[in-house]
């Protein structure tokens, strides 16, 4: 597999990614395996970031079938709190819940790595990445996406991560499209009770064919998340910050709580599926601040993030116009 880094070339591909092997018949087995190692890949990369924290680990079952490895990071020098899962569960949905998916019957299997970063710096933004395959009877197909939510945004940032996005897109024509891909999560990550995005968006893809070909999309777009995250970081971690920023970014937390509670598929999908819920909910901020109808004072960067930067925008070809 081959991935982009950050100025622009291309990494050398993973030894250890399945994709170096034929796949088999049976995607599923394929698709394990990466997802396993992408989640051994991201914690030590994460880890060795921050530099001064480590990942602990929850290794578990799902009464139901299956279980996975859940994985977070609290009170590090860079991450609040950091979470990245693995989980390959399989069971019977509820009917009701069964018959809102592609497939048929009630049997499933479900597998991926699903990732929320909380930085402590309110300079670093907040991040999320999610792969994963389901099986319901007959069908199977792939989905997963990246977006990133930042405070106090830098339009060097935001271009840098959709180009990385961009990249891992045009790849694989066939099956992925960025321009598609960014919309649909710019309409996917949105509050429509606040009427702005979460953040300033990424990709977002659903039901692509569960083959040999989705599976190659589904490894590149994990392969190229700590590039299109990382350089971000290592930019803006040392950033000073004050207390009023810090309050700032508090606030704004709650919209990621309100976001994953109300409307995220990911938090449904698990519980209604009889998932381990501390798990599920690992991706909630360590500390939200809710403030009453607070209004950031005019003119300031917090009154622009809403005004300026919640709004769909191209990121990679007319970065200062909004749609």
């Amino acid at each position: 597999m081959v991935a982009a880094r950050p100025d622009g070339g291309q990494t050398a591909p993973n030894p250890h990614s399945p994709r170096a092997a034929p796949v088999p018949a049976d995607i599923l087995p394929a698709a394990v395996a990466y997802f396993r190692g992408l989640q051994d890949r991201l914690t030590a990369a994460v880890g060795a970031a921050d530099g001064a924290a480590d990942f602990r680990e929850d290794v578990w079952t799902r009464p139901g079938g299956g279980g996975g490895r859940t994985r977070v990071l609290e009170g590090g020098a860079v991450f609040e709190k950091a979470g990245v899962g693995f989980s390959e569960v399989f069971g019977e949905f509820p009917p009701e819940f069964a018959r809102q998916l592609p497939g048929d019957g009630l049997a499933f299997t479900a597998t991926g790595v699903s990732l929320v970063f909380h930085p402590l710096n309110p300079h670093v933004p907040t991040v999320h990445m999610n792969v994963r395959l389901v099986r319901h009877g007959s069908k199977t197909w792939f989905g997963g996406g990246a977006d990133l939510t930042p405070y106090y945004p830098v339009l060097e940032d935001v271009v840098h991560f959709h180009r990385t996005w961009q990249r891992a897109c045009d790849t694989y024509p066939a099956v992925a499209d960025y321009a598609r891909f960014k919309a649909q999560c710019d309409d996917y990550f949105t509050l429509p009770h606040r009427g702005e995005t979460r953040g300033v968006g990424g990709i977002f893809f659903e039901h692509l064919p569960g083959d040999a070909e989705g599976l190659a999309f589904v490894e590149a777009v994990g392969d190229a998340f700590l590039d299109s995250y990382l350089p971000i970081v290592e930019r803006r971690r040392d950033s000073v910050w004050t207390p009023d920023q810090r309050r700032f970014q508090e606030y704004r937390r709650g919209r990621y709580v309100e976001f994953n509670l109300l409307y995220d598929r990911g938090t449904t999908f698990g519980l209604k599926t009889g998932g381990r819920t501390e798990s599920i909910l690992m991706s909630l901020p360590p500390v939200v601040r809710y403030v009453y109808n607070y209004r950031p004072a005019a003119g300031s960067r917090e009154a622009a993030l809403a005004a300026e930067w919640l709004r769909p925008r191209d990121w990679v070809g007319n970065p200062n116009e909004s749609y």
